[in-house]
């Protein structure tokens, strides 16, 4: 679904299968973030493509963290030359460790892929547009949000939600880093919201409510 300008994006609704939202970023940009399990991969990119997508012309895969229902469909655009697929160095040193293990508590087997783009704090140029990364540790250790200061855009993986937040009870999650990242993302100027789950929040207003309501209400319970 087309929200702005070259903004995409595709909200996980069913409640009988985990897997995350995906967004795509158009223009010269032509970056998915978060592709989300294998499994469903096949449906995110027919959604794409009637959404007039060509998908040839993708040129970023953007992880905000290693979890199988963000990272593991990242496998199918392994060994395209075009694309580049970008992870975190701690998100990449946690998968090769005890994040890789995760997988097999879901089934899976930790999918192989060649991290060609390491993603670090700081400003990165995405095709011709201007975007922030910052690292936002808490849920996972190499989680990172994607923050797109000319549209006041921010993707910020799981750190955050609509009222909710990322669980912090898996291997490297920390509720003192989650509520660190949280305030980090709260001092910027955003007008839409696009978490790994749950619905998107637009309007400046609503997404500081939403800010302000999470560190009132929901920190006192991490």
């Amino acid at each position: 679904m087309k929200l702005d300008n070259d903004i995409y994006a595709y909200e996980w609704t069913n409640p009988y299968e985990n897997n995350c939202n995906s967004f795509f970023i158009g223009g010269s940009v032509q970056a998915l973030i978060d592709p989300g399990l294998k499994l469903f991969l096949p449906d995110l990119l027919k959604k794409m493509e009637a959404d007039g997508i060509d998908l040839k012309n993708i040129k970023y895969v953007i992880n905000t963290h290693s979890h199988p229902d963000h990272f593991e469909a990242s496998e199918a655009f392994d060994g395209d030359k075009n694309i580049k697929i970008g992870l975190h160095k701690d998100g990449m040193d946690f998968l090769d460790d005890i994040g890789g293990h995760m997988y097999g508590l879901f089934g899976l087997d930790a999918p192989k892929v060649h991290i060609d783009m390491v993603l670090e704090e700081g400003p990165i140029k995405l095709g011709d547009e201007d975007f922030e990364i910052l690292h936002v540790p808490g849920h996972s250790p190499g989680s990172i949000a994607l923050y797109w200061p000319s549209r006041k855009a921010l993707f910020p993986g799981d750190v955050i939600f609509n009222q909710n937040i990322g669980r912090t009870d898996f291997p490297g999650g920390s509720g003192d880093l989650l509520k660190k990242s949280i305030q980090t993302l709260s001092e910027l100027d955003t007008d839409c919201l696009l978490p790994g789950h749950m619905e998107v929040i637009t309007g400046n207003e609503n997404v500081k409510r939403n800010f302000q309501f999470v560190i009132e209400r929901i920190f006192p319970c991490i």
